[in-house]
């Protein structure tokens, strides 16, 4: 029992410890942010000092301007996209201009980089499918193997499914070790790829054991490198169930990417979709509108995809949260009045509340009334539609069955040797032709009324077994029997009559079209749901 006290005191101390550390990291990095724009000024400096040396230089110095150019598009690969995109374009031409293909191709490998921070994932692959890596240092195949793990691994979490995730995965942990082979033994770049690797193969343990090494104090690496490894252990930390550590290692990336004037970065948003998940909405606000301020300046369109997605739950609850307290401060307020003056209180909170009741009321009559509108409108126009189409079907009928008498009263003519008179007539008269007209204007009629038809019927059967009219026809006996149907028409009889058929080959018909369906059990009621040309508009 003593024992068991004993560890959960421990297991207090230290989340306690890292809920203080956590409260003073965030401290530190509202602090970082205000000196934002001073560290983005310091940039600013940087670039205009190489711009003005870019200018100095003779345009015929090649491998100088090459080198400056090199150095500005550093500046820029992870603060703006628009002008990295421009030095990258220099290098590229540069090297074409000094006929050095070993430079050519890390300037296509750069441009790769800024591709994929942008997210522009087909042409990062398209990009890096230009280079030949045989013609490159070991250093610029590093680079080479490391963008290329990144593209695979970044289009994967993307994909996040179970088909092409797979293959993904497969190559970037290619890439990967291909990246690691060429990296010397206890560098930076070894370790680092190293834990990456450990991670890419579910051992998120030696992953973080690996990536540790380079965030301690003392250790020579970039701030920017600094903020990639700190964010990435921080989501390890999160995945394992280690909330706390996790998040303060997010605040450490964050502070790291603000200092070294970062737009393209991740901590900040995963940052603040933690905080918000944990309840702490006003911070994860603040840092999500920074989050996207950057996403915008950089131009990271799969940045602002994630961002879009979130933004608007945590703009929801910051808004619940306003007024919350609004509210709180509201009714304390009330309190105090209410000792002076609690009649008049009520009576003002009454009538108001009356008001936006009744004002509401008003909204949901008007409502009901333009609601009622409509549907007398549906109504109307489906009247309208049912009674155009008995009326187009009564009118062709009787005009048969005229005919049909018609070709009787010549017959009985004929019985009284009337020939001159009346076999011209007969001979004109040709039932068959007279069908295929009132099929014709059926078929017309139909597909004005529901004009796609033909391609929702067909969408319910594999390709193989989709049934198209020929050129000369509108709609064929398959199309035409189910068209009857989707007019209302259900009676076997009634549409072998229509069709002059036999009941029983409508009957074929059918039960052969509605087998060879995706859905059999469901298919005359998807018929059923095609849309009149009404509701498709």
């Amino acid at each position: 029992m003593r024992l068991f006290l004993l560890f959960f005191f421990m297991l207090f101390c230290v989340g306690s410890a890292f809920s203080a550390d956590k409260d003073s990291l965030l401290t530190q990095l509202k602090a970082e942010i205000s000196k934002k724009d001073a560290y983005d000024s310091a940039k600013q400096d940087r670039i205009k000092n190489l711009n003005s040396l870019h200018q100095k230089t003779s345009r015929t110095d090649y491998s100088t301007q090459y080198d400056i150019c090199l150095k500005l598009y550093d500046e820029y690969k992870s603060y703006q996209y628009d002008s990295a995109y421009v030095y990258v374009n220099k290098l590229k031409n540069l090297s074409v201009s000094m006929n050095d293909m070993s430079r050519a191709y890390y300037s296509q490998i750069k441009l790769g980089f800024i591709l994929l921070s942008s997210g522009m994932f087909k042409e990062t692959f398209d990009c890096m499918r230009r280079v030949n890596p045989q013609l490159l240092t070991d250093s610029m195949k590093v680079e080479y193997y490391f963008i290329m793990y990144r593209c695979n691994s970044d289009l994967a979490k993307y994909n996040s499914d179970k088909y092409f995730s797979p293959d993904y995965l497969t190559a970037s942990n290619s890439y990967i070790d291909s990246a690691i082979k060429l990296s010397k033994i206890g560098s930076v770049d070894r370790i680092y790829y190293s834990g990456l690797r450990h991670v890419g193969a579910n051992d998120n343990y030696n992953g973080s054991q690996e990536l540790s090494k380079l965030v301690k104090p003392g250790v020579p690496i970039s701030m920017h490198l600094r903020a990639m490894i700190s964010c990435s252990l921080g989501q390890i930390y999160i995945n394992s169930d280690r909330k706390d550590e996790g998040i303060s290692l997010l605040i450490q990336s964050a502070i790291a990417d603000i200092k070294s004037s970062t737009k393209e970065t991740v901590a900040l948003f995963t940052l603040a979709e933690q905080l918000y998940k944990t309840g702490n909405i006003k911070d994860a606000y603040s840092f999500v509108q920074l989050a996207k301020a950057d996403a915008d300046f950089y131009g990271a369109r799969q940045r602002k995809i994630q961002i879009g997605a979130i933004l608007p739950l945590v703009a929801a609850e910051e808004l619940n949260h306003s007024e919350s307290e609004k509210n709180r401060i509201l009714v304390f307020l009330l309190a105090i009045t209410a000792l002076a003056s609690l009649v008049i209180l009520f009576l003002i909170m009454i009538y108001k509340q009356l008001g936006k009741l009744k004002h509401k009321e008003r909204i949901i009559e008007d409502k009901n009334v333009l609601l009622k509108q409509v549907n007398y409108k549906l109504i109307e126009d489906a009247h309208i539609k049912e009674e155009y189409i008995g009326q187009f079907f009564k009118i062709i009928s009787g005009y048969i069955l005229k005919l049909e008498k018609l070709k009787m009263s010549v017959d009985t003519k004929l019985s009284i040797k009337k020939y001159d008179d009346i076999r011209l007539i007969i001979n004109n008269i040709n039932i068959k032709k007279e069908r295929e007209v009132l099929y014709h204007s059926f078929d017309h009629i139909f597909l004005k009324i529901f004009p796609n038809f033909i391609s929702v019927f067909n969408s319910q059967f594999e390709e193989k077994d989709q049934i198209w009219p020929q050129e000369h026809e509108v709609l064929n006996t398959d199309l035409r029997i189910f068209a009857l149907i989707r007019m209302g028409i259900n009676d076997n009889e009634t549409i072998a009559k229509i069709l002059e058929y036999s009941v029983n080959t409508i009957y074929v018909y059918k039960m052969r079209i509605k087998a060879k369906s995706k859905n059999p059990e469901q298919f005359e009621h998807r018929i059923m749901d095609i849309k009149a040309v009404d509701s498709v508009e």
